[in-house]
């Protein structure tokens, strides 16, 4: 069967779009490597309109069961390569070939490293990069983020329900947060600890994290001792299937895409983390909207080309 339109990741951009794609009857297919994405994996959400709070599992999740009651189907699956002729693109995983009249990008992004000698080596051993994920392991333990933005608070904040101890290190001289987040970061006083102009220059430890080395003393030694290490550094955008279709990228390396989420490609469309549409405001409810937006501009695409 070739699909009307193909959705390649199945986060909140993903499959707010196969909602809105099964509403306009379209035969639409969402493919993700990993369900859910970075949604998924985000721990209690409590800035989502219509609750209070909800897991971010279970909101995916329900996304996907609408999705599922308008005929869209979801498959976990890793895309290897997309070619295009024409108005035909032909996406092979690694499980299966498909084919369809247009695609949506929401393929999000991948979490940033430091890029030290022994990150790779330790991994999982000490160092990490999702803290709902990973967090639970160090109850009673001392652990160190690193980042300043509103991921690395809102990690202190989740991690502070297990850890003994938290340090939050900062490159610059200021926490950037929703404030409501600050808020909480303050009312867990000394059980989180923010040191403030340092950078993380060394992870050190043969079969597991022993130790950090800083770029400036703190409390007199550059050596941090602490069992776990959670980077929180921001993300890099998935690009390479836009590139291989030679879609436009901007100035920060996302994909460029114009107010009805359209590249520059007759036929491919983009949503979600992968586009800088809303600059650094990567929330689910603005990656719902543009995976919406997408879906609208490739229903139209499909009316125009059948």
């Amino acid at each position: 069967m070739i699909y009307d339109l193909i959705i390649i990741g199945s986060g909140a951009a993903g499959l707010s779009a196969g909602i809105y794609a099964g509403r306009y009857l379209m035969r639409a297919l969402v493919l993700g490597k990993e369900f859910g994405g970075e949604t998924a994996k985000a721990g209690d959400i409590l800035n989502y309109p219509g609750f209070q709070s909800v897991d971010g599992y279970e909101l995916v999740n329900l996304m996907k069961q609408q999705a599922a009651k308008l005929n869209v189907e979801t498959i976990d699956a890793e895309v290897a390569s997309i070619t295009r002729q024409g108005h035909r693109f032909t996406i092979v995983t690694d499980k299966k070939t498909y084919e369809a009249g247009a695609v949506i990008l929401a393929v999000g992004a991948e979490r940033r490293r430091l890029g030290l000698p022994n990150e790779k080596e330790l991994t999982s051993r000490g160092v990490h990069y999702c803290v709902t994920c990973d967090g639970p392991v160090y109850a009673g333990k001392t652990i160190a983020i690193v980042g300043g933005g509103d991921s690395s608070v809102r990690g202190a904040i989740l991690a502070a329900e297990y850890a003994k101890k938290i340090f939050l290190i900062a490159r610059r001289q200021e926490i950037t947060a929703e404030p409501i987040n600050l808020d909480y970061l303050q009312k867990l006083k000394d059980k989180v600890e923010i040191i403030f102009e340092t950078e993380v220059k060394g992870i050190i430890g043969k079969n597991k994290l022993e130790k950090l080395i800083l770029s400036r003393p703190h409390k007199d030694s550059a050596e941090l001792i602490v069992d776990g290490l959670f980077v929180e550094i921001g993300a890099t955008p998935n690009v390479s299937l836009a590139e291989s279709l030679g879609v436009e990228l901007g100035e920060r390396g996302y994909i460029k895409v114009d107010n009805m989420m359209r590249t520059n490609i007759d036929g491919v469309f983009a949503a979600g983390d992968v586009v800088d549409h809303f600059g650094s405001f990567k929330q689910d409810i603005a990656a719902a909207a543009m995976g919406a937006v997408a879906a609208n501009s490739a229903y139209n695409d499909h009316k125009i080309h059948g």
